[in-house]
């Protein structure tokens, strides 16, 4: 075959090759999708989210107490309701040490179990997010609820005041959020359609035979005025 290729070739090759292509795309996508539902494990995620704030229940009560007698027992003073900002970013501020003291506690790593255990802050509040993932549903919910239990315990061994809740606590999940078998059959259809396009043109690159007249003409550089039929092979 000529060296010379144009896009018209191309889409020739391709074109005269189709079937080909399409069985090697769809066992590739075939594959991956048995591979990924056979051979990859199942991976669950679920999480609880705790508080922290920078003073505790009683000082809360005792503020709201002052504030009464300050109003005369209305409940009415602005002082009673209102949520001071450096309330907020003091226990902002003091949810991202303490995250920093949870992964760093020997209590709370040992309740892991073989899953793998995140802390996240939210920006500027005093919530944290304990995520984790596993293989095992109900181990990853135990897993999450268990460290949220111990977190109050190592804040309250290093911190006197303040104070530490749970918001949510983590549920068992019901299906998986990895493997992804879709996007892992289309990944696998793709790559065997790019694969079967490749092998397709590089075949026919290192086929030598001449197959039409016209690459007669491009090989010697002279007309074509007329072709013999091979009469046997045309009677079988």
């Amino acid at each position: 075959m000529p060296k010379n290729i144009t896009i018209q070739k191309v889409l020739g090759i391709l074109m005269h090759r189709i079937r080909f292509i399409i069985l090697i795309s769809v066992a590739a996508g075939l594959l991956t999708f048995l591979y990924t539902n056979f051979f990859i494990t199942p991976q669950y995620s679920t999480s609880a989210m705790i508080f922290i704030q920078n003073y505790s229940k009683a000082d809360a009560k005792s503020d709201a107490a002052n504030a009464e007698k300050l109003d005369g027992g209305t409940g009415n003073n602005a002082v009673a309701k209102k949520i001071f900002s450096s309330d907020i970013s003091g226990s902002s501020n003091l949810a991202k040490i303490s995250v920093t003291l949870f992964q760093n506690s020997d209590k709370i790593t040992a309740l892991y179990n073989g899953c793998a255990v995140n802390f996240a802050v939210a920006d500027g509040t005093f919530y944290i997010t304990i995520s984790v993932t596993g293989d095992d549903p109900a181990k990853c919910a135990n897993v999450a609820n268990q460290v949220a239990d111990m977190c109050n315990e190592v804040f309250h061994d290093y911190f006197a005041w303040g104070q530490l809740g749970v918001i949510r606590a983590a549920r068992v999940p019901g299906a998986p959020f990895a493997p992804n078998k879709v996007q892992n059959t289309l990944i696998g259809l793709v790559v065997g359609l790019i694969a079967a396009c490749l092998i397709s043109v590089l075949l026919e690159l290192i086929d030598t035979t001449i197959k039409a007249d016209d690459d007669l003409a491009e090989i010697y550089k002279i007309p074509v005025f007329a072709e013999i039929p091979d009469f046997e092979n045309e009677s079988r």
